[in-house]
């Protein structure tokens, strides 16, 4: 890309460097390995220009002088510029970028549905990797089933930024010391969950003396509700060999009304569907919130900051929760996101970037990746536990940053941060050994309808708008009965569901 078109795509991005929070990474098993394969450039060689755009969850984005980034440039004979970018509102970020046309070398998209980005597919706007993957062989160690699922009719457009099958998705993490303050029992229901935030609103878990506190911060949306009701990951379920649109599941309208409940009860905050991402985070490192929607790892980022004024801090992931319907925690697709790379990137140029993501992909990379450099970013100790050193959360050293791009398939991705003592880390792979006991899949993920493709982006806007209305107050739950009977009604969304059904079928 050149500076030109660097300066256009930083302008369009502008305001979107905002922060995030700590870090991390992997399994925290073995010091980095050999060289996997890979060279530098020789002395005479001149760095091929590579950019990139990715999200990052750390305080401060890595600079470009930063150790981490120097290094993957030398194993890998590449000058990285990469664009670091907030996730608050990455997709629309994306967009934008795609819409430009002007697109970095390597572009990562989170949503793999996007309408705009499967469109220019279509039309010839990305390389088909297919012909090349094969000669990359830490890139094909990635699971093989993560590969069919990222395949766009028939081929492998994209690469998808893996990530386990289980224990990322989230689920409710409650203060275990505020659990025991108030001798409650871990909850494994909806109605275990009310009475839990019920007690954290009337007795004063904190010990401050003051009705301050906030028994749920949700973060980013409440489908989990759903989810737990319908036993059903996502907006699909499989049932008697077809898929069911779950909209139209009692157990959608029941996890609406249960949210109305809480609202109602002043649990959570009256301005949850307006806030940021990173405003929800902040928000939780006040120590005033009892329960947090997150991933197993990321809450290490609250409970890093809680402990250096409230060491009894301790924020418990839920293994499952349960309903009628049965036990529950949702899977993972394997992936996170997908990256392509524009038709406009000459072949020897995407050779190179292949390559680089290889690397990335080896285990010296992705240790790189995620824990920096031995010796400077953490030291090892007599049990082979990799402790980070203050650099480490200097130089933004994270499965949050760097691992963002460069990732390798770990079945414990999702259960450490830089800075984890090792009893938590511990503590989150037996979580996530749980989780797996009570997983339960999206059927849908890789199944495209053509229909949703056009119209979803806006029936679920309308969809979502109505649902925080109702939970709000602002509407009845009878309105959700009326929008139910006219989506019967709609030609349209009928064809929606026998497109997907046909998908799954041919699947």
């Amino acid at each position: 890309m050149n500076k030109r078109t660097n300066r256009r795509l930083r302008t369009m991005l502008a305001g979107g460097l905002a922060l995030t929070l700590l870090a991390g990474c992997g399994s925290n098993s073995a010091s980095p390995t050999g060289s996997a394969g890979q060279t530098s450039a020789g002395a005479d060689e001149k760095p091929v220009e590579i950019s990139i755009i990715t999200e990052f969850n750390t305080p401060e984005a890595p600079g470009p002088d930063n150790p981490v980034l120097l290094e993957f440039e030398k194993k890998t004979g590449t000058k990285l510029n990469i664009l670091w970018t907030s996730p608050n509102s990455y997709g629309d970020k994306i967009n934008l970028v795609l819409a430009s046309g002007d697109m970095p070398d390597l572009v990562k998209v989170l949503d793999f549905n996007n309408s705009l980005m499967r469109q220019m597919i279509k039309q010839g706007a990305f390389w088909d990797l297919t012909p090349y993957l094969k000669d990359y062989p830490h890139l094909m160690e990635y699971p093989e089933s993560t590969w069919e699922k990222t395949k766009i009719d028939g081929k492998n457009y994209v690469i998808p930024s893996v990530r386990p099958s289980h224990g990322g998705p989230w689920l409710p993490i409650v203060r275990q010391d505020w659990l025991e303050k108030l001798n409650l029992e871990v909850p494994r229901t909806l109605d275990d969950l009310f009475e839990v935030m019920k007690a954290f609103a009337e007795q004063d878990p904190d010990g401050n003396g003051a009705a301050d506190t906030i028994p749920l911060l949700p973060r980013n949306d409440l489908g989990w509700a759903e989810g737990v009701l319908n036993r059903s990951n996502g907006k699909w379920k499989e049932a008697d060999g077809k898929l069911i649109d779950t909209t139209f599941e009692p157990g959608t309208r029941e996890g609406i009304e249960w949210l109305r409940k809480v609202y109602a009860a002043g649990y959570m905050p009256a301005d949850y569907p307006i806030m940021k991402e990173t405003q929800s985070e902040d928000l939780a490192k006040t120590g005033k919130v009892g329960i947090y929607p997150n991933t197993i790892e990321a809450i290490w980022r609250v409970q890093a900051e809680l402990i250096k004024t409230d060491p009894e801090a301790n924020f418990l992931p839920l293994s499952y929760l349960e309903s009628a319907a049965g036990t529950y925690a949702p899977s993972s697709p394997g992936f996170s996101g997908v990256f392509l790379v524009p038709k406009s990137v000459p072949e020897d140029k995407l050779k190179k970037i292949l390559e680089l993501m290889d690397y990335g992909a080896s285990e010296e990379g992705f240790a790189l990746a995620c824990f920096g450099i031995e010796g400077v970013h953490y030291t090892v100790g007599e049990d082979g536990f990799k402790n980070a050193t203050e650099q480490a959360f200097k130089d933004s050293v994270s499965q949050s940053s760097f691992g963002k791009i460069f990732e390798r398939s770990d079945p414990y991705l999702w259960a450490y941060r830089t800075g984890m003592p090792k009893e938590v880390f511990e503590r989150n792979k037996t979580i996530v050994d749980e989780r797996t006991q009570h997983s339960v899949d999206d059927p849908s993920v890789g199944l495209i309808s053509e229909t949703w493709l056009k119209i979803g982006p806006d029936y679920t806007k309308k969809m979502n708008d109505l649902k925080t209305k109702i939970i709000m107050g602002q509407e009845p739950i009878e309105a959700w009965d009326r929008y139910v009977d006219s989506l019967k009604a709609d030609a349209d969304y009928q064809k929606v569901i026998e497109e997907m059904n046909a998908a799954y079928s041919a699947k």
